[in-house]
């Protein structure tokens, strides 16, 4: 299994609930494979997201949902 198949790939209607060992990674690995250039201030934001009290693995996999699901779409 690869650090983003935890990533729902389609429409949530619940609240993804896995919870992944490392969500900072899980973040940065479905950004890359979106094929999104990250620059400095960037990665700071994906590490306060992935560290931040009330930032769960929930909220977390709904973003990268949405970039994972932008990504197939475009």
């Amino acid at each position: 299994m690869t650090t983003t198949d935890r990533v729902p790939a389609d429409p949530l209607d619940t609240e993804p609930l896995d919870t992944p060992a490392d969500q900072h990674a899980t973040l940065l690995a479905t950004l890359a494979d979106a094929g999104v250039e990250l620059g400095e201030h960037d990665r700071r934001i994906v590490e306060w997201l992935a560290a931040s009290p009330g930032m769960g693995w929930g909220t977390v996999a709904t973003i990268a949902s949405w970039v994972k699901r932008a990504a197939d779409n475009a």
